[in-house]
């Protein structure tokens, strides 16, 4: 390989993680979660009541790309949408039950995926790939 190739392996990376975090979910009996509507969830799991726009902004996807992903999570009974009582032009989404009920699904991926993704690779090792990986994220 040659260094022209690291955005190339970074792409790869990605796709295989990706691929590794939904067959996780799967074995947990969680189906028809992409990654993307886990970055939703996770981020409720912390904020537990985020309007559409912070959701946006907090997973870097457009508004309507998050409002297909948010609806398919109120079908699957996982998020209810409220619209604000003062100023309806806001509209919350919070986590159900269900939703709720994922947080040690999600920690148990989150803690297989990195065990995974950092096996045979340093502490030393891990804080440089962090740095580069850092600077970039800034070039960009």
């Amino acid at each position: 390989m040659e260094t022209r190739d690291a955005i190339s392996l970074i792409s790869k990376i990605r796709e295989k993680v990706n691929r590794f975090i939904v067959q996780e979910m799967a074995k947990q009996g969680v189906d028809g979660i992409a990654t993307s509507h886990g970055d939703i969830l996770y981020a409720l799991l912390s904020k537990h009541r985020l309007t559409m726009a912070e959701i946006s902004a907090h997973i870097h996807k457009d508004k309507s790309t998050v409002t297909a992903l948010v609806d398919k999570l109120v079908r699957l009974g996982l998020v209810k949408k409220e619209r604000d009582q003062e100023d309806t032009r806001y509209v919350y989404v919070t986590l159900t039950g269900k939703g709720k009920a994922l947080e040690p699904v999600f920690e148990s991926v989150s803690s297989a995926m990195l065990k995974q993704f950092y096996r045979d690779i340093t502490e030393e090792e891990q804080t440089i790939l962090l740095a580069i990986l850092i600077k970039i994220n800034h070039n960009f």
